[in-house]
This record gives C-alpha cells, sequence and structure tokens, in this order.
C-alpha cells in the first residue's frame, strides 16, 4: 500500500503517468496503425471516406442495386482505402502524405479486379462455372491483394485460416479443373468473397459502425464513465467497478475489445493502480470488462442484429435471451472486484470527486436518446433502416444541443466538422471489418466445398459419444483458436457459418443456444492467452507482465467459460422459448446469481476472511451448482455455501475473540 493514499484518486491519468493512446492503438489494434497525411491528401481522403458513408447509408434505406454488383463495388472501394491508407508492415518509416509506387499499384488492380466484376456481372453469371482464362487471372489477382489488405488491416491469423482451407480444398478437390472451379466458387459466386458474411457488412454492420462513430463524437463515453462513477466510485474499490461498468456501456457499440481497453483504459487502469490494485490486476480488469461489452445488450457490438439473420429469430428475442448470461459475466467480474478489494482493505473514490447520479442524467441523460431509438426502431423496421435512423437521432441531439449552447453563450456554437469526422471515422473503421467478413467468406465456401464440415460434425460427434461435455470443449477449442485477433463481428460471421451448425447438428442444441455458445467464445479469445490482444493492450497502459495480465483477465471472466456451458445443456437460462412459469425463471436468475456470488469469492480465495484452499474448492463446487438449473442442483449449492458461510462465520468470530 505504502503511498498509496498519499495524493487524492480521481478518475483521470496523472500527467506522470500519460499514456500515447494512437501508440497503444497502433501497437495491439491492427486497425489503428494507419499511414500519416495532411493537407490536400488528408482532405481528399476525408471525402471519399464521407462519401463512402453518404453511399452506404443512401443504399441502406433504398436497396437498389444487384446483390453481386453491390458487393463487388463495396468491396472494390473498401481494398483501394486499404492499400492507400495502410502500410505494408507495422514499422514502416512514418512519412507525411507518403504512399510507396507499389500500393497505389496493388489499390488499383485489388479495386479493378472487383469491378471488373461489378461491370461485367451479368455476362459472368452467364458463363458460369465456364469462366475464361481471363476471368481466372483477374479472380487471382482479387483475391491475392484482398488477402494482402486484410493481413495489414486485421492481421495474419484470420488470413492463415482462410488460406489453410483454400489449399485443403485444392488437395481434396477431383475436378478436371480445379483452379477454375475453386477460383468461380470464391470470386464469381455469392458463397465466397461476396457471401453472407460481406453482404450483411455492406448491408447494415457498417451502419452500425457509423452510428457507433456517431456516438462517439458526441461524448457518450465520458457520459458513460461520469455516469459509473456516480453509481460505484465510492463503494469498495471504486475505481475498478467504475472500470467494469463504463467499459460495458462503451464496449456494447465499440465493436472492438482492444479499442475499448485502449480508450477507457488510459484513464481507468492509471486510477486504478494508484487506489492500490495491483497493474496486473488493473489491466485485467479492463480487458476483461470491455470485452464483455460485445456481449452487452442491446447492440452487442452489432452481433445482436447478425443472430438475427443467421438464426431468423426477431432482434427482441436476442437481446432478451442476452440478458442473463450478460449480467451473470458483470456480476462475476464485479464480485472478484469487490473480494480482491476487501483483501487489500482498498477504499473507494473520495466523496468530492463523484458526481451526482441524478443531476449528471437530468444534465447529459439525453446522450442516450440515440440508443433507445435504435432500440424501439429495431422492433419496427429492418437493421439498415433502424441503424440510419439512430443515425439521424444521434446528428438531431447534437444540433438541439449546439443550438442551446449558442442561444445561453450568445453566440454561434455549432460544431459541423462533428457530422464529417464520424462519417469519415465510420468508413476507416468498417476497412477492416469488411475485410475480415470478405475473407471469412472464403472460409465459408470452401466449407461447402470441400465438405469438412462433416469431417468436423464427425469428430464433435464422436466426442459427444464418451459425454458432451468432450464436444463442447472441443467446440470451444475451435471457437477460441478461429476467433484469435479477429475483430468481434467477422468473429462472430465464423463462428455462426462454420461452427454454430455443428451444435446443432451433432449436439440437437437449439438454434439461439447454439449461436450464444459460439459467440462468447469467439469473444472471450481475446483475453486468452497465448493471442489475448485486449489484456496484452491493457497490459501495456500499466506496464505489467502480459501473460500475467491474459491470465489474470481469463479468472475474472470465468463465468463466460461456465455459463455457455450451463444454457448449452439447460437453454431456459436464455429466457426465450422457455416453458416454466415466471416464478421459476425468476428462481433460476436469483439461485445463477448466488452461484456467480460464491464463484467469485472462490475464484478470489475471500468472502468474510481469507479461505484456505478446501473451503475454495467447496465454494466452487456449491457455486457451480447454484449456477446449474434445477432443485437438486441448486439444494446441493446451498448446502455448499451454507457450510463454508458457517465455517467462516465461526472462523471470524474466534479471530476477533483472540
Amino acid at each position: 500500500m505504502s503511498d498509496v493514499n498519499t495524493k487524492p484518486i480521481t478518475m483521470s491519468a496523472d500527467e506522470d503517468e500519460a499514456i500515447d493512446v494512437d501508440r497503444l492503438m497502433a501497437d495491439f489494434d491492427k486497425e489503428s496503425n494507419t499511414r500519416h497525411f495532411k493537407g490536400i491528401f488528408e482532405k481528399i481522403i476525408k471525402i471519399v471516406m464521407i462519401l463512402f458513408s453518404v453511399y452506404v447509408m443512401f443504399d441502406g434505406w433504398t436497396g437498389t442495386m444487384e446483390e453481386r454488383q453491390k458487393m463487388s463495388w463495396f468491396i472494390g472501394v473498401i481494398v483501394f482505402m486499404a492499400f492507400i491508407i495502410y502500410p505494408v508492415r507495422k514499422k514502416e518509416k512514418k512519412r507525411i502524405n507518403h504512399v510507396p509506387f507499389y500500393d497505389y499499384i496493388f489499390a488499383a488492380l485489388g479495386a479493378g479486379s472487383f469491378f471488373y466484376y461489378a461491370i461485367n456481372c451479368q455476362e459472368i453469371v452467364d458463363r458460369a462455372s465456364r469462366i475464361n482464362e481471363i476471368d481466372i487471372a483477374i479472380a487471382i489477382v482479387g483475391t491475392l491483394l484482398l488477402f494482402e489488405a486484410c493481413r495489414r488491416v486485421v492481421g495474419i491469423p484470420i488470413v492463415c485460416v482462410s488460406a489453410a482451407f483454400i489449399a485443403y480444398a485444392f488437395i481434396v478437390n477431383d475436378s478436371k479443373y480445379p483452379l477454375r472451379m475453386i477460383m468461380y466458387k470464391l470470386f464469381y459466386t455469392t458463397e465466397g468473397i461476396a457471401g453472407t458474411p460481406l453482404n450483411v457488412c455492406a448491408s447494415f454492420i457498417v451502419l452500425f459502425i457509423i452510428f457507433a462513430s456517431f456516438l462517439e463524437q458526441s461524448g457518450i463515453g465520458a457520459f458513460f464513465v461520469d455516469l459509473a462513477n456516480s453509481i460505484a466510485g465510492k463503494s469498495t474499490g471504486g475505481p475498478a467497478k467504475v472500470a467494469v461498468i463504463s467499459s460495458a456501456m462503451e464496449g456494447m457499440y465499440s465493436g472492438s475489445s482492444v479499442a475499448n481497453t485502449v480508450g477507457s483504459g488510459s484513464v481507468t487502469i492509471p486510477t486504478m493502480k494508484r487506489c492500490g490494485y495491483k497493474p496486473e490486476f488493473a489491466a485485467a480488469v479492463e480487458a476483461a470488462a470491455s470485452t464483455g461489452g460485445q456481449i452487452m445488450p442491446p447492440i452487442m457490438g452489432a452481433a445482436a442484429f447478425l443472430m438475427t439473420e443467421y438464426t431468423g429469430l426477431p432482434y427482441s428475442k436476442i437481446v432478451i435471451a442476452a440478458i442473463l448470461p450478460a449480467v451473470l459475466y458483470f456480476t462475476g467480474i464485479f464480485m472478484m472486484i469487490h473480494f480482491e478489494a476487501k483483501k487489500l482493505g482498498l477504499k473507494g473514490l473520495p466523496k468530492e470527486s463523484i458526481p451526482n447520479f441524478f443531476k449528471l442524467i437530468l444534465s447529459k441523460g439525453y446522450l442516450l436518446l440515440p440508443v433507445i431509438a435504435l432500440v424501439v426502431a429495431m422492433n419496427h423496421f429492418s437493421p439498415a433502416k433502424s441503424a440510419i435512423l439512430a443515425i439521424f437521432v444521434a446528428i438531431g441531439v447534437k444540433l438541439v444541443e449546439g443550438i442551446v449552447k449558442s442561444i445561453a453563450h450568445k453566440k454561434f456554437e455549432m460544431d459541423f466538422e462533428l457530422y464529417f469526422q464520424s462519417l469519415a471515422n465510420g468508413t476507416k473503421n468498417a476497412i477492416g471489418v469488411a475485410l475480415a467478413c470478405a475473407v471469412a467468406g472464403c472460409i465459408s465456401a470452401m466449407v461447402q466445398q470441400t465438405g469438412i464440415a462433416n469431417v468436423l460434425s464427425s469428430l464433435v460427434y464422436s466426442a459427444a459419444g464418451i459425454h458432451p461435455i468432450f464436444a463442447l470443449l472441443l467446440t470451444m477449442l475451435m471457437c477460441i483458436v478461429l476467433g484469435m485477433g479477429v475483430p468481434t463481428t467477422a468473429n462472430y460471421v465464423i463462428m455462426a457459418s462454420m461452427v454454430a451448425p455443428i451444435l446443432m447438428n451433432s449436439l440437437s442444441i437449439p438454434v439461439l443456444a447454439a449461436h450464444m455458445f459460439v459467440f462468447y467464445f469467439g469473444i472471450v479469445a481475446d483475453i486468452t492467452p497465448p493471442v489475448a490482444l485486449a489484456a496484452y493492450a491493457g497490459s501495456a497502459i500499466a506496464k505489467s507482465n502480459p501473460m500475467k495480465t491474459g491470465v489474470t483477465a481469463t479468472r475474472l471472466a470465468i463465468t463466460a467459460f461456465i455459463v455457455p456451458y450451463i444454457f448449452a445443456f439447460s437453454p431456459e437460462m436464455l429466457i426465450i422459448g422457455s416453458d416454466k412459469p415466471w416464478y421459476e425463471i425468476v428462481l433460476l436468475v436469483i439461485t445463477a446469481l448466488c452461484g456467480i456470488y460464491i464463484v467469485s469469492s472462490g475464484m478470489e480465495g475471500y468472502l468474510l476472511r481469507p479461505m484456505p484452499w478446501w473451503q475454495r474448492i467447496i465454494a466452487l463446487a456449491g457455486g457451480l451448482c447454484m449456477i446449474i438449473p434445477g432443485i437438486v442442483t441448486d439444494a446441493a449449492g446451498l448446502a455448499a455455501i451454507a457450510l463454508v458461510i458457517v465455517i467462516q462465520l465461526i472462523t471470524k468470530k474466534k479471530e476477533q475473540k483472540v
């Protein structure tokens, strides 16, 4: 503890702990490692990005273009911008307004390949699989340059996985013209690059990314930090609890655990360290909370809207089903923070630094209107139109805010640059997601082409023959490996198209439970060593050991490794589709929360006092029994918890007498 309390603790980074957020983003988030432009070059690129966002919004509302042409124009522009904006390697010498000559060539060839398909779409469709040599050459060039663009922006893991599937397709292909058949499937059908992942991305994921950009520019992030501060700032271990609440709310719409960790963590991690938390723990809290934001309803980093496409279920059902697992996840992190603070004797933030909750809601609560508008619109309109309406509400909110400020200060205070910047940032943030979705489409195409899904299903089915838990463990490992270093939305696309059907076919798991299972384990890849990008980004801010931070983040997020197994075996935890009466659902929620409480204490080794190892085992076993739905398991869990509490009370009373 030493000098922890020698200076006031506030939710801000000290000057002596200045953090270069841009550098950290470039190091850990490939999408942030961009070239620098100034003057006329910057303006041209910004105008192109703004026009692209406007085009996507217009097409999202009207939907007039034929699907294959739309996909080709869309990914062509994305590939062009990727080669202009992103360097060939991270350590490329930074020079203002410098793009190597070869990147202009790559940009032209990459975009031209897809534009060729868009312009000659009908002729190529008429030729079907009898594409000529020129078509094949253009397809090869376009695919290779797409992969290179994806490597620069997203990273090598997804490229390697996709390349492995394509190589496997060549090995098992028994066609007389394997190159022609595979390139036709990849490039000229709606099952490959221009498949469902890219279609979903171009149709509405980009719109949600633009919406998120408007939210960020509106200052809602600072509002969430203040709101979390007003709720939990003065409680035991307050700064860490503030980090959890604010990161959960920000991560909900940010769509990137790494970006959320760096953005929020630049403030919360130094504050947690000053409060008395160890660097590894502080970084792990931020990484686990930021990653969990992707599973937080109602937006879930845009995954909720993707699930409506893949499952065919209404948006409202998906959001309701996601509530209890998300509550359990954050309750687990919250309680581990609480027990860690109790163990270390840490206090909360000083009262004078905590904003008043009601005053904050009254003064800044209007910033939530775009999110509310989005949720309401999703129940009446398509995802694309809902996102566009929410964007216009966000614009309206800032317009009214500017008018009110202008009247109050008696001078013009309208910031129109904010709208242009939001549109430009939306396009920039969409580049990585679009490229990842296009490459993910290649994986889907090769899975169908080779029948490898049947091989994987047989493998899972064989494991299920021993016990279903082994099949789920195998599926979990597949999700974590495939999800390493992949953006949230593309991550889910891969899981939904490749892994979820295996669970539904091999284990007869209901569609929503299967999709939620793979989504959860794809997401936690960001905090699971060895490729725990969010944890490593947090460790860079905290100046902690990266591997220890990753292990600690995994421990804090233990609920995310438990709950999916529960709703796989007992889908009633997702509430939707359950024929149980309301009071049984309420009991399920209460027992699950009690179980998470005692599991958290067992993980941290503290309840009313420090717990020896044998008490921790009893607590963990009892907590797991409480989480698993069922009268018998609840009774067993309650007995175990009661035993631990009684022993703790007796021991504590003896210590007080001594």
